[in-house]
C-alpha cells in the first residue's frame, strides 16, 4: 500500500470502482457469448460480446475514449478507436479504454480453451490524453517476460538472437536454458522462430489463439511460462502491456507489416523510418500508474476458468489488477439466470441473458 500514500483518495476510489465496473463489463460479455461457444460462428460471438461490453461501459460514470478496440483486421462489429464510452457527465473522470470483447474468437467458435473478454482502463487528465497507446491495428513482433527477468542488470532486446535472450532469461531465473518454457502462437509465420527456440533446447508451449493471455503468462506466478515470443495483433500488445504493467513484468513490441499493402497503409498514416522501426516498451503502451486491467474467462484458459452453467446458475471467473498497488484479485461470481439481465448497446434497456 506504500505506493498509494501520496495519491488523493478520490483517485484511489475511482480506480477501485473502475475495477469493479470493468469486471461487470467483462462478465456481461462472457455471459452474452456463452450461447455461441462451439457453434462455429465467430462473428456472431464477437458481435454478442461487443454489444454487452458496450452496453455496460455506457452506464459507467466516466468520460471515456477508446484507444484500442476491434481492429480492421478482425472484420467484425466492434468498438473502434476514438469511440466515446460512458455517461460523459460534467465532472466525470476522463478515462482511456483498451479492450477486446473476445480475445480468441476462433477458439470460442470452435469450443476450444483460451478465450477471454479483456478490458484495460487508465485515468487521464483530459479527453485528448492517451495513457494507453493508439498503435496501428496491424500486427506486432513481441517478447514478454516477468518481473524477475525485468529486474537487475542486463535486459532482453526485441530483435536480438533467440539464444541470447533465452540465455539471459535463464540466468535471471536461475534455470538452464533447456528448462525454460516459451509460449508461441501456433502460426506458419513462426516456423523459423520455433526452429531457433528448439535449437537451444528450450521447450515450447504452443497456443492456438489468444495472445493477450500468452503474453501475460510469464508475469503470472505459477503459470509455467517463462517468456512469450512471436507475432500477434497490436491491440493485444497494448492490452497485455496494461496487465504486465500491473504485474511488474516487461513487454517489448514492434510493428510488423505483413505485406506491401499494409506497409503503404502504415506509411500513409505517418509510420515510416524510425517510427516504423520503433520498439514500444511497456511504459510506451501503458503510461502511468492509474491503470486497471480486468478479464473474464469465456472458455477455460491458463489464467481463468470459462463460463459454466448448472441449472439456472452461471458461474464466471474474473481477474482485476491495479498498477498503482500491483494488487491482483480473482473474482468468482454466480449469476441466477432467472433474474440476470445484461444492458446491451443495441437495446434501450436491460435484456435477460
Amino acid at each position: 500500500m506504500q505506493n498509494d500514500v501520496s495519491i488523493p483518495s478520490g483517485e484511489l476510489e475511482l480506480e477501485k470502482l473502475l475495477g469493479l465496473d470493468l469486471i461487470r463489463a467483462c462478465e456481461a460479455a462472457a455471459l452474452n457469448t456463452f450461447r455461441w461457444i462451439g457453434k462455429g460462428e465467430k462473428e456472431s460471438a464477437d458481435a454478442a460480446a461487443t454489444d454487452a461490453i458496450r452496453g455496460m461501459l455506457n452506464t459507467m460514470d466516466m468520460c471515456a475514449t477508446c484507444s484500442i478496440g476491434e481492429g480492421i483486421k478482425d472484420k467484425a462489429p466492434g468498438i473502434f478507436v476514438g469511440e466515446k464510452l460512458g455517461l460523459w457527465r460534467d465532472g466525470s473522470a476522463y478515462v482511456s479504454i483498451a479492450l477486446d470483447p473476445i480475445d480468441g474468437t476462433t477458439l470460442t467458435s470452435k469450443g476450444l480453451a483460451g478465450a477471454l473478454s479483456v478490458i484495460a482502463a487508465a485515468t487521464t487528465n483530459g479527453p485528448g490524453e492517451r495513457a494507453l497507446a493508439a498503435v496501428p491495428s496491424v500486427y506486432m513482433e513481441k517478447i514478454a517476460v516477468g518481473p524477475r527477468v525485468r529486474e537487475g542488470t542486463g535486459t532482453i532486446r526485441l530483435g536480438a538472437p533467440v539464444d541470447q535472450n533465452l540465455e539471459l532469461i535463464a540466468l535471471k531465473l536461475g534455470k538452464r536454458v533447456r528448462d525454460l518454457v516459451v509460449c508461441v502462437l501456433d502460426r506458419p509465420r513462426h516456423d523459423a522462430l520455433v526452429r531457433d527456440i528448439r535449437r537451444t533446447g528450450a521447450a515450447i508451449r504452443m497456443i492456438g489463439d489468444g495472445d493477450v493471455a500468452g503474453a501475460i503468462a510469464p508475469s503470472m506466478p505459477e503459470s509455467g511460462v517463462d517468456v512469450y515470443m512471436g507475432i500477434g495483433g497490436s491491440p493485444e500488445a497494448v492490452l497485455a502491456a496494461a496487465a504486465i504493467k500491473c504485474l511488474g513484468g516487461e513487454i517489448q513490441a514492434r510493428i510488423w507489416p505483413r505485406d506491401d499493402a499494409e506497409l503503404k497503409s502504415l506509411a500513409a498514416a505517418g509510420y515510416v523510418g524510425e517510427s516504423l522501426r520503433k520498439t514500444y516498451t511497456t511504459e510506451d503502451m501503458a503510461r502511468g500508474d492509474g491503470i486497471v486491467f480486468a478479464a473474464t474467462g469465456i472458455t477455460d484458459n491458463a489464467m481463468l476458468r470459462g463460463v459454466t452453467v448448472s441449472g439456472h446458475t452461471a458461474s464466471t471467473h474474473s481477474i482485476v489488477m491495479r498498477a498503482r498497488s500491483r494488487t491482483v484479485r480473482y473474482v468468482r461470481a454466480f449469476h441466477d439466470l432467472t433474474r440476470k439481465t445484461i444492458r446491451l448497446g443495441s437495446e434501450a434497456g436491460d435484456q435477460p441473458v
